[in-house]
C-alpha cells in the first residue's frame, strides 16, 4: 500500500495550489499544478508497469 499513499500524498500536495490557481487564477499555482500532475502520470506508468510484472511473475 505504499504506493498508494504516495499517489495521495502528492494529489493532496496539490490541493493548494489547484486552489489558487481556479479561484484566485494564479498563474505560477497554475504552473505548479501541471508539473504535478505530470509527477502524477508518471508515477501512475510506474504503478501500472510494476502491477503488470507482478502479475505475469505470478502468472509464469
Amino acid at each position: 500500500m505504499g504506493r498508494f499513499e504516495e499517489v495521495k500524498k502528492l494529489v493532496m500536495s496539490l490541493e493548494g495550489d489547484f486552489d489558487k490557481f481556479y479561484d484566485k487564477k494564479n498563474q505560477a499555482a497554475g504552473t505548479r499544478v501541471r508539473k504535478g500532475m505530470q509527477e502524477l502520470k508518471t508515477m501512475a506508468q510506474e504503478i501500472r508497469s510494476e502491477v503488470q510484472n507482478m502479475k505475469n511473475s505470478e502468472g509464469a
